[in-house]
Parts: C-alpha cells; sequence; structure tokens
C-alpha cells in the first residue's frame, strides 16, 4: 500500500513537471505582440474616429486696432484620438469689433522654433487683413506652443497630434459663438461659414485635415508642404544642429514598427472635397515650386476645385511682390463663399 502510494505520488510530480515544461516552451514561441500605440494616427484610423467638442473661450487682450481685437483663445483636445483626458490648447483670435455676423477663418502657421515663438506667430500678418475685412480668425498654438499643454514626448506623436488638434478646433466651433458674443454683444460668430487657411507646414496640417475630416471648407494655402510623408520632414534635415541624426534614427525605429504610406497625407487627397486656392513664390527655396505643381494636378485629378497663383521671384513668404496681392486674393476667395453683408 504504502509503495502504491509513493508511485502515485511520484506519477502526481511527473504530471506536473511535464505540464509546467510544455507551458514554459508554448510560453517561448508564442511571441508576444508588441504594442502598436501610433496606429491610433493613421489616417483611416483619425477618419473614423469621432471627436468631441471643446468648450472655447476668450484670454487675454494682446492688443486692438479701430477695427477689431486681439486676443487669446483656449480650448481643450484629447491627449490620444481615443482618450477621455484632455490637453488645453491656446491660440491667437482676431475679432472685428464692430456689431455684426461674422464667418470664421481657422489659421494653420508654418514650423517656428518653440524658443521664439508668440501666439499667432507665422498667421497673424494675414490675420489682421483678413480680420479688417470682416472675419473672425482662429490661430491655434498647438501643443508645446504658446500657453498650450505641453506635446507628446514621442517624436512623431508629436507631429500627429496636430491633426487632433485641427480637427478638434473645427468641430468645436459651433461653440465659438457662445464665447465671442458674451464678451463682444452684438458680435456673432457664423460657424456655418468657415473657411480655413495654411502656411507651409500649416498647409501640410491643413491638407490633412481636409482629407481626415471630409469638411468642404473653402481654404487657401500658401506655399503647403505636400510631399509624402517621411520625405516632407527629411527634406529640411540639413537645418536642424545635427543635420538629422536624431529624426532619422527616430524614423529607422518608427518604420520597423509601422507602414509609413498609412501615415503620408498624399495618399489620401482624393479623400478632399474643398475647394482651394494655392499660392506659390517661384523663388520658393522651402518648398520646392514643382512640389505645388504636383500637388495641383493630383488634386486635379481627384476632382478637387482647385486654382494655382505662381509669384514670380517670391520667396517661401511670396516676398517681396507676391505678399500684398495674394492677401487681397485670399480675401475675395473666402468672400465669393461668404457673402460680404456681415451686418
Amino acid at each position: 500500500m504504502r509503495k502504491t502510494v509513493i508511485i502515485l505520488i511520484s506519477l502526481i510530480f511527473l504530471l506536473i513537471g511535464s505540464i509546467g515544461s510544455f507551458l514554459f516552451i508554448k510560453s517561448k514561441q508564442t511571441p508576444k505582440v508588441k504594442p502598436l500605440p501610433l496606429l491610433k494616427y493613421t489616417f483611416e484610423n483619425l477618419k473614423n474616429t469621432k471627436f468631441p467638442e471643446s468648450k472655447i473661450t476668450l484670454g487675454k487682450k494682446l492688443w486692438e486696432t479701430n477695427d477689431y481685437v486681439s486676443q487669446m483663445f483656449y480650448f481643450n483636445v484629447p491627449e490620444k484620438p481615443d482618450s477621455l483626458n484632455s490637453l488645453k490648447v491656446s491660440g491667437l483670435a482676431n475679432i472685428p469689433k464692430a456689431k455684426g455676423n461674422y464667418p470664421v477663418i481657422v489659421m494653420f502657421r508654418g514650423y517656428m522654433p518653440k524658443e521664439t515663438y508668440v501666439s499667432g506667430g507665422g498667421s497673424q500678418p494675414s490675420a489682421k487683413v483678413l480680420a479688417k475685412n470682416e472675419f473672425i480668425t482662429l490661430a491655434p498654438d498647438f501643443l508645446g506652443y504658446g500657453e498650450s499643454a505641453s506635446a507628446s514626448a514621442t517624436l512623431f506623436e508629436d507631429r500627429f497630434q496636430t491633426y487632433v488638434t485641427a480637427i478638434t478646433l473645427i468641430g468645436s466651433l459651433p461653440n465659438l459663438n457662445e464665447a465671442v458674443n458674451s464678451v463682444y454683444p452684438g458680435v456673432l460668430a457664423d460657424a456655418t461659414k468657415v473657411g480655413i487657411w495654411g502656411h507651409s507646414n500649416g498647409g501640410h496640417i491643413a491638407l490633412s485635415t481636409l482629407a481626415i475630416s471630409g469638411v468642404n471648407y473653402p481654404t487657401v494655402l500658401w506655399a503647403p508642404v505636400s510631399k509624402p510623408f517621411p520625405y516632407s520632414i527629411l527634406f529640411y534635415t540639413d537645418e536642424t544642429d545635427d543635420h538629422g541624426k536624431a529624426l532619422r534614427h527616430a524614423l529607422s525605429i518608427f518604420e520597423k514598427d509601422y507602414d509609413v504610406e498609412l501615415f503620408s497625407p498624399s495618399n489620401y487627397y482624393s479623400w478632399i472635397k474643398a475647394p482651394i486656392q494655392i499660392h506659390q513664390g517661384t523663388a520658393d527655396e522651402e518648398v520646392l515650386p514643382f512640389w505645388t505643381n504636383e500637388l495641383v494636378e493630383t488634386l486635379k485629378k481627384d476632382g478637387v476645385d482647385v486654382s494655382l497663383y505662381k509669384h514670380q521671384g517670391g520667396d517661401h513668404n511670396l516676398l517681396p511682390n507676391g505678399w500684398s496681392d495674394a492677401v487681397l486674393m485670399e480675401v475675395s476667395f473666402f468672400k465669393s463663399f461668404f457673402t460680404s453683408e456681415q451686418k
């Protein structure tokens, strides 16, 4: 009897050991699935994401003229596309002073160093002209700039968060009227009349936002960055202190895990429904003129109503001779979609 018990106990331990060995071997053979958090930012996934509306509030006045007031505004954006956590984004608004019902132009600036950036940088010269011509303008600072919360520490998520910011702001415009009219009685923001303006990298953000959101808002682009990702950022690596070493290292890691084509705006221009006016300087060394020619050809093939205006000798800011013409043309372009009788 005792011998039988010993044999049974031995068999039990042998069985347990065998099962343990099997499970250990199985765990070694089954590869762990690596999390890919940035898949939330593919164009397909962003298009299918419902972004919450945010309350828009007005802050301190920075200056004013006889025609308009320039002051800070604030709204919240999701920390990530599917996140309930939100982050504050600041920006600069220009609001006409006379009573009336005004269209809204959302403005996306180009790249600017954080060390020298001030709210409205890059967009305010055009915004002033638009405000004088009876438009409310909103230029978000984006995360990491101005009084906004910090951006993601992950290089490419920082970049993709600009889409989330832009789409959230556009989707929150129905709430702008409450903020404006509470401070300036009789001044109304007409969220049914919205335009978009973008310069350089802001043009890239505008094109991406138009594709993802599907809105048909009339859009003006100055020298938009339109080449495929990641070439669209690698082109500028000679301007960095390390000549792009850190960026290329981060990109090599990114490309091991992700298909860059899923993040490249140029693959999704066919989703754009908005009429677009584009301005390009022929002497631009930041956005090469042939890039814009190719963009226009692509948009036309996709059935987009697009017009291109070339400014001879114009640099990246359309200077020395194209800036004034471009501003007047964009005012006329926007007014052709929105009645000029605001009051």
